[in-house]
């Protein structure tokens, strides 16, 4: 692109942003933070710093609901109110759409799958897709689970040599996101791809670091990007993202490309088996037998079923290993909440040996209050997941659960919009609000889960009320299929290790990348690293 075309482009983005501004609604009243620039607005704030702390800092000093900046000074609403978010979730449902800018984002990672669908396209993937997702399927997964946390296991022992006083300062994320990966090839598609042993295999090698090559330390030209393209038609997004150059497009690309080739081998392999009356319980064996009964107007294209391949996989990978990388440094931090959960385990453990079995059932988790109550812990304290975005399909008015007080003075319980306003839902500030959670939102507790038996406010998340998992008709569709694969890996690594912090563990950053993933100061481009010191588990 030459100077003068990016230059004209650049000032006709401007010109239209200004007059779109004019027409509407005003939200001038609406306290919020400062900008950084009319260029970069508060989005520099929100993606270059550490994952949250815009967000807590702003629900500290405007409460649920604030007005930030997007770039060329258009106005967005940045939000963690729980009633606004229950209204935008639960109550309105498709009036607020995906915005488009973050459409092409899914596309560029998950082609047209459910993440980029939305209205009626969202909801004819979802409807065909659920019946792979429901709590039997999940449950039925578990043995899958477990095998592949049994591996790591096994590597890390060999690896520390077989005694309690050996230990290694370990990059555990590297191999459990390994093996969340092998996992999900199994689970979801009875596809071993062997990243674990480290194995040849085309698609794993492409999914390794996807999500840190691409979108980790964005510069300000990027972010700015990202935000107006919010201008340009979808197709012209897209476009852009197919042939621009660039080293995360160039990995995304390469991804597309070994997905695709395996999808279309596995879609072939399964449909011949579905018409011999034969198939799997892996999810794409249950997704073509649940699209075969479908009639034409409402079945998954052929594009439509190799897109879910790359959605899950990438949601089934990124979301588990990291929750799970951050669950094992907080056990780390805190050795009393080791003790007390791997005592929980051994007692669980011997009652399945008592009763003549070898693996812990769905059932047996469940029994385990204080595993449950960690697990929600690191979900709320955790989310990978730290913002959706949305945009108003129509003019609207957002309720609050708590009065705001505008520049002016005035105080107001709901926040009249203009059609097309783009909001960011806050996860991260949502999950720490001290309304919901209590006065110690900020500290990682899990007593919490067990002490607090009444309801957390409006109901907004899938899972305990926690935002995690989204909500409403755009709610992770396969939350349960990573609560029993968390499950399975935390209690398998826990039985048998000690985990304590590394000295290399205090330059931990939460990165946001669209994900949030951990790394270490300065080395961000060596991608997600969580060093801690492992050592074998004194076996009582």
């Amino acid at each position: 692109m030459s100077s003068t075309t990016g230059l004209l482009l650049l000032g006709g983005l401007l010109l239209y942003a200004v007059i779109k501004r004019l027409k509407r609604t005003s939200l001038a009243d609406v306290p919020g933070p400062e900008p950084e620039s009319f260029l970069m607005g508060n989005l520099s704030q929100l993606f270059q710093d550490q994952a949250g702390e815009a967000d807590f800092k702003w629900q500290s000093q405007f409460g649920g609901i604030a007005r930030i900046k997007a770039p060329l000074g258009e106005d967005m609403l940045w939000i963690s109110d729980p009633k606004a978010l229950q209204y935008i979730y639960q109550t309105s449902g498709y009036n607020f759409p995906k915005q488009p800018e973050r459409r092409a984002l899914s596309r560029l990672l998950a082609d047209h799958g459910l993440t980029w669908a939305d209205g009626e396209t969202h909801k004819r993937q979802r409807k065909v897709m659920l019946p792979a997702f429901g709590t039997p399927e999940s449950k039925a997964l578990l043995p899958v689970f477990q095998y592949h946390a049994e591996q790591v296991v096994q590597l890390w022992k060999d690896m520390l040599g077989g005694t309690a006083e050996d230990a290694r300062v370990l990059n555990v994320i590297k191999h459990i996101s390994s093996a969340a990966l092998d996992a999900i090839g199994e689970a979801a598609f009875d596809y071993q791809l062997g990243c674990l042993d480290s194995a040849d295999n085309e698609l794993g090698q492409a999914y390794q670091n996807l999500i840190a090559d691409i979108f980790s330390l964005p510069s300000k030209a990027k972010i700015f990007f990202t935000s107006v393209t919010h201008y340009l038609p979808m197709r012209i997004i897209e476009m852009l993202y197919d042939y621009l150059p660039g080293k995360g497009l160039d990995k995304a690309r390469q991804n597309k490309r070994a997905a695709h080739k395996v999808a279309e081998h596995l879609l072939e392999v399964k449909s011949r088996a579905l018409l011999l009356g034969k198939g799997n319980r892996d999810i794409m064996s249950i997704l073509v037998k649940a699209n075969a009964s479908e009639n034409e107007h409402t079945k998954l294209t052929h594009e439509e079923m190799v897109s879910q391949m790359r959605t899950i996989m990438l949601a089934g990978q990124e979301t588990t290993a990291n929750t799970l990388s951050f669950a094992l440094y907080e056990l780390a931090k805190s050795p009393d909440y080791q003790t007390q959960l791997r005592a929980e385990i051994r007692a669980m453990e011997q009652s399945v040996r008592e009763r003549g079995e070898t693996e812990l059932s769905v059932a047996d988790l469940d029994a385990m209050p204080f595993l449950q109550a960690i697990m929600r812990e690191v979900l709320r304290f955790h989310p990978v997941i730290m913002h959706n975005y949305r945009q108003s399909a129509r003019e609207d008015v957002i309720p609050l659960s708590k009065p705001i007080t505008t520049i002016s003075g005035k105080e107001i319980n709901e926040v009249p919009i203009p059609k097309g306003l783009r909001v960011v839902l806050s996860v991260a500030a949502y999950n720490r609000r001290e309304d919901i959670w209590g006065e110690d939102a900020h500290l990682f507790n899990p007593q919490r889960f067990l002490d607090y038996k009444g309801k957390r406010g409006p109901s907004v998340g899938v899972f305990s009320n926690v935002l995690t998992f989204s909500g409403g008709v755009r709610a992770c569709i396969g939350w349960r299929f990573a609560l029993y694969e968390f499950q399975a890996f935390l209690v398998k690594l826990m039985s048998n290790f000690e985990f304590t912090l590394a000295d290399e563990t205090k330059r931990l950053r939460r990165e946001n990348a669209v994900v949030m993933i951990p790394t270490l100061e300065g080395e961000a481009e060596k991608g997600a690293q969580l060093p801690l010191k492992v050592s074998l588990a004194t076996q009582d």
